[in-house]
């Protein structure tokens, strides 16, 4: 019964060719628009994950002042550095950092770029790779030696196929020697060149090319979490201990600011998610308003065919015979219009992915 309700709904459909085909085309647009919406959302959210992951994992950050523009508060001395890595509870690593801009040449090539200062735990909280040469010690860091480790991109705009390693990089204040060119990180978590850098001991800087003599001349804090430990704890700790040493009342706003990563990707990945989910159900009508359409059609097609269910019913079928005619023809077109919004959205989000950058899930992950 079922096989035969079913050829003759293809013989149906096939006779109506373009009333099938506007009948579909809402189930088709509503299905792909549903799951190319939730595809890359889902994208999209792992691509933000991955930049801001690049920062570091369990990766704390230190500020002085409120908020990420020009501040007026004090800075951070090495001190304050050491007394975060040895003081605080559940932190493993620390690293200062003195940012500085500066016009770096190689021969006829000239760059602007972001000059670092740092230690040589840096590399280790940030999850650096090195694809040349290697990175300074601690006996650099010490002797305040001028030698760097750049990005992918100042090596690419500077030293094209040449190896830059051994050679100098002129900066305003010195010449420094390229030691090692480090793994391409590519965009961080706000949009920024994370391999547009030139990386060198924070005494370096600090003796050679940032021209102040004052010991608070510290940018950030960077602070990796042990592992087993909370990083609200570590948070909470690391507060207690930098009001102390800033000499900050109880009545007192703090003048520094602590930021976690992770807690940045929870909230970009939970704010994503809340986007994906709107843009699925505003996708979801059209897939609404595309079953309505069939509902439409197949009321149309009973009143066209009053004359063949009466025959059918005179000749001796059962009206839930003709029930299940209708159904079947009804769930056919469903079937055809669901098939095809598959196909249509694996190819849209295929396409979509390469021009958003977010990776390609499977559809029925998606869904």
């Amino acid at each position: 019964m079922f096989f035969n309700a079913f050829i003759i709904a293809l013989r149906e459909i096939r006779r109506n060719l373009t009333r099938a085909f506007l009948t579909v085309l809402g189930v088709v647009i509503g299905v792909a628009a549903v799951i190319t919406m939730v595809t890359l959302g889902r994208g999209a959210t792992e691509v933000v994950k991955s930049q801001i992951s690049k920062m570091g994992s369990n990766l704390i950050i230190l500020r002085p002042g409120q908020g990420w523009g020009p501040q007026s508060a004090p800075r951070f001395s090495i001190k304050d550095v050491e007394a975060v890595r040895i003081q605080s509870i559940g932190v493993e690593n620390t690293a200062p950092i003195i940012n500085l801009n500066s016009l770096a040449t190689f021969q006829e090539n000239a760059r602007s770029t972001a000059l670092q200062g740092t230690s040589e735990a840096y590399f280790k909280i940030t999850n650096w790779k090195i694809k040349e040469g290697r990175f300074f010690d601690d006996t650099d860091v010490k002797k305040g030696a001028t030698v760097c480790v750049i990005g992918e991109t100042v090596r690419k705009e500077l030293f094209g196929n040449i190896s830059p390693l051994g050679e100098k990089i002129r900066l305003k204040g010195g010449a420094i020697t390229v030691i090692g060119v480090t793994v391409s990180k590519g965009q961080g978590g706000w949009g920024d060149d994370l391999d547009d850098t030139i990386i060198m001991p924070y005494t370096t800087l600090q003796r050679r090319f940032s021209g102040k003599n004052s010991s608070q001349d510290i940018n950030q804090i960077l602070v990796s979490g042990a592992n087993g430990f909370s990083s609200a704890n570590i948070i909470a700790d690391i507060t207690s201990l930098m009001r102390e040493r800033r000499n900050l009342e109880s009545n007192e706003d703090n003048n520094f600011s602590i930021t976690d990563t992770r807690q940045i990707a929870e909230a970009v990945s939970s704010s994503t998610a809340v986007m994906t989910s709107l843009l699925g159900a505003v996708a979801g009508v059209s897939l609404l308003v595309g079953g309505i359409g069939i509902m439409n059609i197949m009321l149309v097609s009973v009143t066209e065919r009053t004359r063949e269910i009466g025959i059918r019913l005179a000749i001796g079928a059962r009206a839930r015979e003709v029930l299940l005619q209708f159904l079947v023809e009804a769930v056919t077109l469903s079937c055809v219009g669901g098939i095809s919004g598959i196909l249509l959205a694996y190819t849209l989000c295929a396409s979509l992915a390469k021009v958003v950058g977010a990776p390609l899930y499977s559809t029925q992950r998606s869904i």
